[in-house]
């Protein structure tokens, strides 16, 4: 028998307003490792249309914070 009122196990619970998707990227463990291949692949096409020259050995945090700010300048942003 399976018991259907046992609640499943969480963490972190979400505070009412905050988003856990949004996190300062100064604030990532990882945040001082290489930026990823897909970071690497959108900063590239965003620099291009914003025509503008990145640096290749961004931190995951760094190109986050250049994706943000080009995305903005793109009109790309999801906001």
């Amino acid at each position: 028998m399976s018991d259907t009122s046992r609640e499943e196990e969480t963490l972190g619970a979400v505070r009412e307003g905050d988003n856990p998707a949004e996190k300062d990227p100064s604030d990532w463990v990882t945040g001082d490792e290489p930026m990823t291949a897909p970071q690497r692949s959108y900063l590239d096409t965003l620099a291009r249309e914003a025509g503008e020259e990145i640096p290749a050995d961004l931190t995951k945090a760094e190109a986050s914070e250049q994706i943000d700010r080009l995305q903005n300048e793109t009109g790309r942003a999801t906001e």
